[in-house]
């Protein structure tokens, strides 16, 4: 991932994804500094904590992989339909590409707490998401009246976790347009009014 024409940051980011897509227990500072060639001192001085660099590598992976333009569909919807549609889809099909380091970071969580910060993090912009549509629903008066907004933030932020992604489509084997597809249908039924 790294060329020698990229700058000491990028190329401590990318040795950093790297190392956590590979699923190696090798995280520390000293590794994340050896990926990128370079020495720890220098990997201090661009990233002072190993939580602040595990976190720039979660936002780094989305610049790369272009989450702002995925998202614009959904920021873009005119109703929370298509609100909610548009981000199931995106962020539905943006999880088997950011599944490998979600992987590490939420293998390491229970017991590395910067590592739980990084997934914290980036899982806390998911549930930001999760609050648009479901205000863009409420907007309109499409919203069940069953759920208050917060509990159907809780509810569809749960139904799209990187979890659940993984029983349906790793373990039970659920092709990824199956899927989005259910994903959708179930956010409309739970949060539609009528629906």
């Amino acid at each position: 991932m790294s060329s020698p024409s990229e700058n000491t940051r990028t190329r401590i980011l990318n040795a950093a994804w790297t190392l956590l897509e590979s699923g190696e227990a090798k995280t520390r500072m000293s590794d994340f500094a050896k990926g990128a060639g370079i020495s720890r001192q220098a990997l201090y001085l661009h990233f002072p904590s190993r939580a602040e660099l595990l976190i720039a590598v979660t936002r780094h992976v989305d610049a790369v992989k272009g989450i702002d333009d995925r998202l614009a569909a959904s920021r873009a919807a005119t109703t929370g339909r298509d609100r909610l549609d548009a981000f199931v889809a995106a962020w539905g099909n943006y999880i088997p590409e950011i599944h490998g380091v979600g992987r590490a970071l939420m293998a390491m969580q229970d017991s590395d707490p910067e590592a739980a910060a990084a997934w914290d993090n980036r899982m806390q912009a998911v549930r930001a998401g999760c609050a648009a549509a479901v205000a863009a629903l409420q907007a309109d008066g499409d919203l069940t009246p069953d759920l208050t907004p917060e509990q159907a933030t809780d509810l569809l932020w749960t139904l799209l976790s990187v979890r659940g992604w993984e029983q349906l489509v790793r373990t039970c084997g659920w092709p990824q347009d199956r899927y989005v597809t259910v994903m959708t249908e179930t956010a409309r039924r739970a949060l539609i009014a009528g629906a």
